[in-house]
């Protein structure tokens, strides 16, 4: 059950345990994903690390693109050889964490403040993130009889996806910047924020439970469909208008004793994302068509064209954001000061990196050396 926002400033450290515990009645463990077509093992192929197979976690949501694109197209399993790719998808982060956690996948997309509390959580032994993959994709989207300015927010019902994820954790420092005051634990304050499952979020907004929400693609334009207005483009907020939406993360005992294995998935990961921004139409293409076979339902141009053209997909982990969401959380009493340091293992992917001419990436102070 949650506990209350003063136990949690008490126990400190003791929340980032809580969050996956929050969500996990609310959302599937991980669905087996359908792997395309187009993804044959060549011929005379052997396995990588002598692995019969890597499991690969993702959500289904265009901010995670790199990931359907690899599937769809077979870039993980060119790189994977004989070694069978396995993939799940995920609703949320914390259920992904949790997988990550018992063996169940071994490298995974996932959001940076799952990251974060996996990471503090088991005191910086579970997990490392090994590369980026996108930015940008967020917005806060409104019904626009309701809310006709950002001063109207105030007093009215915001849609997150989760307690703790990230883009509640973004909408709640946001609200302090106005300032407003919201109780993390609870949402309630001088605006009510209301926790609420991406698949859920555009039927609770056609219903009038809510009146705006603060989400990632596609279901930020999804709520656009059904009437509603972007309010707020998330991106605008950061320097460059840059920000990690998305990043590589794999387990550490899986780094450890199948480095070859991570180098494949990562040096797929390189091209995907240079084959998403070289064909920009052809990959939104990929992406939908791995969307739908997994979930059974194709986004309608409608939703894929505006969410796609603000996504950024690129290797890029954006480091210095991620400590800046840590800080935001901290700020929202949802995380005692945590300690970073070590979060990021870029070694591989810089390896990579150099060998395609391409510049190499920074941990901001946060990488493993």
């Amino acid at each position: 059950m949650p506990v209350n926002r003063s136990a949690l400033l008490r126990r400190g450290i003791a929340v980032v345990a809580a969050l996956p515990l929050l969500t996990l009645a609310a959302c599937s463990y991980g669905s087996k994903a359908d792997k395309a077509d187009t993804a044959k093992v060549a011929a005379g192929a052997k396995k990588i690390d002598g692995l019969s197979s890597v499991k690969i976690g993702y959500f289904g949501n265009l901010t995670h693109a790199t990931a359907l694109v690899g599937i769809q197209k077979g870039f993980f399993q060119k790189e994977l050889g004989a070694t069978d790719v396995s993939p799940a998808t995920f609703n949320a982060g914390p259920s992904e964490i949790e997988a990550l956690n018992s063996g169940s996948i071994d490298i995974g997309w996932i959001g940076p403040s799952p990251s974060i509390n996996g990471y503090v959580k088991s005191n910086g032994k579970s997990l490392k993130i090994i590369g980026g993959s996108a930015s940008g994709g967020v917005k806060l989207v409104v019904n626009p009889k309701k809310i006709k300015s950002l001063k109207d927010v105030k007093g009215k019902k915001i849609a997150t996806p989760q307690l703790g994820n990230t883009q509640d954790v973004a909408f709640l420092n946001w609200a302090a910047d106005q300032g407003w005051k919201v109780d993390a634990q609870s949402g309630k304050g001088d605006v009510t924020v209301v926790r609420t499952d991406n698949k859920i979020t555009p039927d609770a907004y056609k219903s009038g439970s809510i009146d705006g929400a603060w989400v990632p693609e596609p279901t930020a334009s999804k709520l656009v469909a059904e009437g509603g207005k972007v309010l707020l483009d998330e991106a605008s907020l950061w320097p460059d208008k840059k920000f990690v939406i998305t990043n590589i993360i794999v387990r550490a005992g899986f780094l450890k004793d199948h480095p070859k294995a991570v180098e494949a998935v990562l040096k797929a990961s390189v091209e995907a994302n240079k084959w998403i921004n070289a064909n920009p139409d052809e990959a939104k293409a990929a992406a939908n068509k791995q969307l739908e076979a997994d979930s059974g339902k194709a986004l309608p141009a409608a939703v894929l064209d505006p969410a796609w053209k603000s996504i950024q997909f690129t290797n890029d982990p954006l480091a210095a954001t991620l400590n800046t969401e840590a800080e935001h959380a901290v700020k929202a009493g949802l995380l005692e000061k945590p300690n970073l340091k070590g979060i990021y293992d870029l070694t591989v992917l810089n390896k990579i990196l150099k060998a395609e001419g391409e510049s190499t990436v920074d941990a901001a102070g946060l990488g493993t050396s």
